[in-house]
């Protein structure tokens, strides 16, 4: 502890007792309740789980209410109490291909098997305020059409079928089987090359905006890549547990999760046929615009299994991984607000010495100029 700090408990819990009236807000207004955010602000609940890692809607919501909206802090205090919790065990890949879709579409082809489902978005809306939201008025209920209840086609799969796509596996096979172990980022060393199935976790619980940014650079140049959305889909997904004891798998329940699809052209090289490569995004609850990033920095990193030179940020993979979670980022940013007054004053200290020493040189060297002009007159 420095020195200069002691005897702040008063200050701190002070700062506690002021924190919570400010996050309480105005008494004569209800208190905003945990149901409320996860049915009404599902897409900051749903991306705080996501970068989180933990699937729990309503510990989420207490961590946004707790955080007063800063979407960072929150994502900080539910990662943390992850981190109490028991494991007792591992659930099976979930297939997405099994989704009971909430939303499914395409940039690649028009008439799909199934068709194109809009679902819940943003895309078609106008971006004006809507004053009407202010007040608490009625809204039509959604429409519910009747489905099949069959899983939807993989647009991949229509490439596949005419082998003009990578396979799922991957250029160089680097994605372990379903009865291979994945690795496991939350209890083991990052350790540089990584294999593409840790990428695709840091980069599950990396930091929106940051992975947002590099996306965005792959678009504009710096990164090779000419992508298209082969497909989105948006749904509930069965997570099962396989339980040796009894032979066969049990069903946990279903969870929301985003699945990006990317495919880019790739002109060939000597071991590969020129085909469509794949990018990949999966993110808890609906957020389409992580996904999708996720899926662009995925597919950028993956530079070296095509033989393409790495020149651009998002293809630099300890850059990527090393800066993108966001809780780490936040610690090591915010950690300059805390005290340093001992650091700070040793610098003073040599700051204050250095200049001393170039002012003695300055006036040194005008003493020795004046004379040079005195002998010369």
């Amino acid at each position: 502890m420095y020195v200069a700090v002691k005897g702040g408990e008063a200050a701190i819990a002070n700062a506690h007792r002021l924190l919570g009236d400010r996050r309480r807000g105005n008494r004569d207004l209800p208190s905003i309740t945990l149901d409320q955010l996860v049915g009404q602000l599902s897409l900051a609940v749903d991306r705080v789980m996501a970068e989180a890692s933990l699937y729990a809607p309503h510990l989420a919501a207490l961590a946004v209410k707790q955080a007063r909206g800063d979407m960072i802090e929150a994502i900080f205090l539910l990662r943390a109490y992850r981190t109490t919790l028991p494991r007792f065990g591992a659930s099976l890949p979930v297939e997405t291909g099994e989704m009971v879709a909430e939303r499914r579409v395409s940039a690649t082809f028009k008439d799909l098997p199934g068709g194109q489902v809009l679902g819940p978005t943003f895309d078609y809306t106008h971006r004006l305020l809507d004053p009407e939201l202010a007040g608490d008025g009625e809204v039509d209920a959604a429409l519910v059409s009747e489905t099949d209840g069959d899983p939807l086609m993989r647009v991949t799969d229509i490439l596949a079928h005419e082998d003009i796509i990578e396979s799922s596996r991957g250029a160089a096979g680097d994605t372990p089987l379903p009865e291979e172990p994945s690795g496991d980022l939350t209890r083991e060393p990052l350790e540089f090359p990584m294999q593409r199935d840790q990428r695709l976790q840091a980069l599950a619980r990396g930091d929106e905006g940051f992975l947002l940014s590099l996306g965005y650079s792959t678009q504009r140049g710096y990164g090779r890549t000419h992508p298209f959305v082969g497909e989105i889909r948006m749904g509930e997904v069965e997570v099962e547990l396989d339980v040796p004891e009894l032979g066969f798998a049990v069903s946990l329940g279903t969870i929301k999760v985003t699945e990006c699809q990317m495919v880019t052209q790739f002109a060939g090289s000597a071991k590969a046929p020129p085909q469509f490569t794949r990018g990949y995004g999966l993110v808890f609850g609906q957020s389409e615009r992580k996904a999708m990033s996720m899926a662009l920095v995925d597919r950028a990193l993956r530079a070296d299994e095509f033989g393409e030179d790495r020149l651009a940020p998002a293809q630099d993979e300890e850059f990527v991984i090393s800066h993108s979670d966001n809780v780490q980022a936040t610690g090591f940013v915010e950690h300059l607000k805390l005290p340093h007054y001992v650091d700070f004053q040793a610098e003073l200290d040599l700051v204050r010495r250095m200049r001393g020493e170039f002012e003695a040189r300055e006036a040194a060297d005008l003493e020795t100029d004046n004379a040079s002009r005195e002998a010369a007159e």
